[in-house]
Order: structure tokens, then sequence, then C-alpha cells
């Protein structure tokens, strides 16, 4: 054996070895995420849960799936007035699902049709099906979440949150 084989078997070594760690990382991420971010605004996760019988984790993913649909459909400047009303906005969007379409084109059916009544919102019951929440239950965290709002933002930030969520 001469002395470059064992070098090569020690890099190939390394490389697996942080491959692998890599990708526990990526797996344990959207945990962190929702970990911080209910860390980050502990009393809206916390009423969410409660209300939607999650845990804190789902509760913060589901309120940034939320938050991110309310901020794709509301100008930079209205958002800006929302995030300021919510400790740890960044934190909460950060632990929302990725976007991207459920395990089956008959769920994505089933989903968008359930979510046509319910005002087109189709991709938070995507986010909270991720989440493993009953998409039902969007229903039941937007009081929860324009509630909040409307406590610490005002009422006018509160009905542009509604607003947009509708």
């Amino acid at each position: 054996m001469t002395w470059r084989q064992p070098r090569g078997l020690a890099c190939a070594a390394l490389f697996v070895a942080a491959s692998v760690g890599a990708l526990a990382a990526k797996a344990d991420a959207p945990q962190t995420a929702g970990a911080s971010a209910a860390a980050a605004s502990p009393e809206l996760v916390g009423a969410l849960s409660k209300e939607i019988g999650a845990t804190p984790e789902q509760s913060a993913g589901a309120a940034g799936a939320l938050f991110a649909l309310a901020k794709s459909r509301l100008q930079p400047s209205e958002f800006s007035q929302v995030a300021s009303a919510v400790p740890g906005m960044t934190s909460l969007l950060k632990a929302a699902p990725a976007a991207g379409t459920t395990g089956t084109s008959g769920t994505m059916g089933a989903l968008s049709q359930m979510t046509k009544s319910a005002g087109g919102l189709a991709s938070a019951t995507a986010a909270f099906t991720k989440l493993g929440l009953k998409p039902e239950l969007v229903t039941k965290a937007i009081p929860v979440l324009t509630t909040f709002v409307t406590k610490s933002g005002g009422a006018n930030i509160g009905k542009l949150l509604a607003g947009a969520l509708k």
C-alpha cells in the first residue's frame, strides 16, 4: 500500500461523515426552526397550541404559514405593520413548511376543493398537512392570529391581517 491510499481512504471517510452530518442537520432544521419560533413568540404560539391542540413547534409552523400567506397578499408596507405587532415574525416565517405539493395529486385535489370555499387558502392547508395537522384547523387558527395582532398592534392592523386571510 502506498502512502496515497491511506490518505485517499481518510478523505473518503471524511466526505461520507460530512454528508451524513449535513443530512442530519437538514432533517433537524424544521424542528429547530419551530422550536426557535415558539421561543420567540411564546404568547401567540401558546394560544394557538391551545386552540388547535398542537405542539408548540406545529403551532409555530402553522402561524408562519398563515403569516406567509398574508405577506403574499398584502403590500410590503402593510405586512411590515403586521410584522411589527408580532414578536419573532422572522422565526415564525422560517418555521413554516416549504411551499410545494403534498404526497399525491389526489390529496392536493381534495385540498383544493375543500379550500375554494375557505377563500383560496390551499397553501395554508397544504402547510398544515405537512405539519401533521388537519387542514380544517386553518379556520380555527386564523381568529387566534387576528385576535393576537389586534391586541398587540391595534384594530386597524388586526383588520389588515383578517382581510388578507379571507
